[in-house]
């Protein structure tokens, strides 16, 4: 049986070979991908953050480079304008993300925590009768 293991830090989960009961343990948290390890050393937080823009639009870019939890974002046509990918040491960060986002000019920010990363299994050929 295959179980996905979230891997912190990593871009996409891994598949967990391992058999069910085998006793053995995930590695521990790893470090973000910049070489600092999250805050209080726990998993991270991943978010997504569906932005709407006031009458300027915000500048992607710049945002990235302020906050590091902030991994990768789409332009959007429809109820949202702009969708960041988060990946943060714990509330606090994410809670600091979107205030920025809301002084930055944003009129409307909605968080959706992510709770698991879902990958398609490999498909199963069965014999035809």
């Amino acid at each position: 049986m295959t179980t996905l293991r979230l891997v912190p830090g990593a871009r996409s989960p891994e598949p967990d070979r391992r058999a069910a009961g085998s006793g053995q343990r995930s590695p521990g948290p790893a470090a973000r991908p910049g070489g600092a390890p999250h805050a209080g050393g726990g998993r991270p937080l991943h978010a997504l953050v569906r932005v709407g823009f006031g009458p300027v639009p915000l500048d992607f870019d710049r945002l990235a480079a302020e906050f590091p939890a902030i991994r990768s974002g789409f332009a959007l046509a429809g109820g949202a304008d702009l969708e960041l990918r988060l990946v943060c040491g714990g509330p606090q960060e994410l809670r600091a993300v979107s205030t920025a986002l809301l002084r930055a000019g944003a009129v409307r920010v909605q968080v959706d925590l992510v709770l698991r990363a879902l990958t398609p299994a490999p498909p199963t050929l069965r014999p035809v009768p």
